[in-house]
């Protein structure tokens, strides 16, 4: 972590230096002899088509499969979280990792309690609902679409069935990384405590109180009224059940692993809302490291030879130290993984499309939507993409690709998120070097709206 700041100092001072990297990329773009961007759009074009692999079917995976298995993580972006094909196709890598490479669990972007209960029925436990539609039908969490979707509900199911007869030790499981549903890890924690430790259950809870929703959206509202020292409380229970997990030698005792992951999203919340509320991009670092210790803790819990798949969102997999905001002191987990991994043990995986429908919400907490989003911007590597003569395709991406001079520039490459405005289009796009953010990309042309199950 001290080799990351510190060289996100030095990449933050250098881009002050130069006032925006962006503005830089594009004069030398310019005034390179022999490129201009219309040449530089044909040439990708023909590039790009010469390396893409038909997507069709799942066969068609043999070689992302074969490149990713023996990673330590494999990493599955979505430019939506709404886009039906970007689950199909994270479902079918995800099945042949399993079953083919042996990979041990699944974390995804979602919250870590509603989604142990998806944990719970993949592995057959007696206190598990009955189907993984009621499970998913149970979660109360917005936006509910990405999780109440046949694409989750097909993988949990299949998942159950993988698992049987498997000891318990070797069942993959399936598990939420993010910093939501803070009342939840509270009320959890709480029955925790009370089970083994209940003389300190109150003094706990008077830790806590001051981070119930009723006391949080009174300073969210107004930081001026923040009494710090409840992160200070926060900071003391995760302590506490540390020093219980290491002093009981229980780190993969599932209750205390489980007791001290949700003292660690309360924490982390906090962390993450009291930023929010007033230093920007500092609360997204703060929610990234979080969803980074929440893997790291997963990989040691299922033992030194284990091996995991993250789904998450394009900008929270793609190496942000391929885009022009990590000069800004922007991280994400997968720029945290490929640093405390090593770029060797990670393969990571993005997904795009050119034009088609998404569910999202035109603000947050509001009702989901079908939206048509147009056809990707001029320039952009979707657009370039999208002149391609596959409808479907993927790219993997290699040491030529990293070292050609064409595709070491920074272009713009889509992300939509869960509140969309279709009128904004243009500013859904970061500037990104594609070879250098993925190891791999997957496109398909034209898309579809996630549908909820009824």
């Amino acid at each position: 972590m001290c080799v990351e700041s510190g060289y996100l100092k030095k990449q933050t001072l250098l881009a002050n230096m130069k006032k925006t990297s962006l503005f830089f990329v594009v004069l030398f773009i310019l005034s390179t002899p022999g490129i201009s961007a219309f040449s530089a759009d044909n040439y990708l074009l023909e590039y790009f088509s010469s390396k893409a692999e038909v997507l069709k079917s799942r066969l068609d995976l043999d070689r992302i499969i074969e490149s990713s298995g023996e990673k330590r993580l494999v990493l599955l972006g979505e430019s939506s979280h709404g886009t039906a094909e970007f689950y199909q196709w994270r479902v079918e890598i995800t099945k042949r990792l399993i079953a083919e490479k042996k990979f041990s669990f699944v974390v995804v972007e979602g919250d870590w309690n509603s989604i142990y209960k998806l944990n719970q029925y993949v592995k057959n436990k007696p206190d598990s609902l009955d189907s993984a539609r009621e499970v998913l039908l149970s979660f109360d969490s917005w936006p509910d679409w990405m999780w109440e979707n046949n694409y989750i509900e097909n993988l949990a199911e299949w998942l159950r069935k993988y698992n049987m007869g498997l000891p318990a030790d070797e069942m993959v499981g399936f598990y939420g990384m993010d910093v939501y549903e803070q009342q939840d890890a509270i009320d959890s924690f709480l029955g925790f405590a009370q089970a083994y430790f209940p003389t300190y259950k109150a003094q706990i809870k008077h830790k806590l109180d001051c981070f119930t929703n009723d006391n949080r959206d009174q300073w969210e509202s107004d930081i001026q009224h923040y009494d710090y020292s409840c992160q200070q409380g926060l900071i003391q229970v995760v302590n506490w059940i540390h020093e219980l997990v290491i002093k009981n030698n229980n780190p993969k005792d599932i209750d205390f692993f489980k007791a001290e992951q949700n003292a660690l999203v309360i924490k982390n919340a906090e962390d993450f809302y009291r930023l929010n509320n007033s230093y920007g991009d500092a609360a997204w670092n703060s929610r990234a490291r979080h969803m980074w210790l929440s893997i790291k803790r997963l990989l040691n819990l299922h033992g030194e030879k284990s091996k995991g798949i993250v789904w998450a969102h394009n900008t929270h997999v793609g190496d942000v130290g391929a885009t022009t905001k990590y000069f800004n002191g922007v991280t994400n987990i997968g720029r945290l993984i490929r640093h405390n991994l090593g770029q060797n043990n990670v393969f990571i995986i993005g997904f795009g499309t050119d034009k088609g429908w998404v569910s999202a919400g035109n603000s947050w907490n509001a009702d989901m939507e079908k939206m048509v989003f147009p056809s990707a911007v001029e320039g952009s590597y979707e657009e370039i993409f999208s002149r391609i003569e596959l409808p479907s395709f993927y790219l993997l991406f290699d040491y030529f690709d990293r070292s050609n001079r064409v595709l070491n520039q920074y272009r713009k490459h889509r992300a939509i998120g869960v509140v969309y405005y279709p009128e904004d289009e243009k500013y859904n796009y970061i500037p990104t070097i594609l070879p250098w953010r993925y190891d791999g990309f997957i496109f398909i042309r034209n898309t579809n709206a996630l549908e909820i199950v009824k």
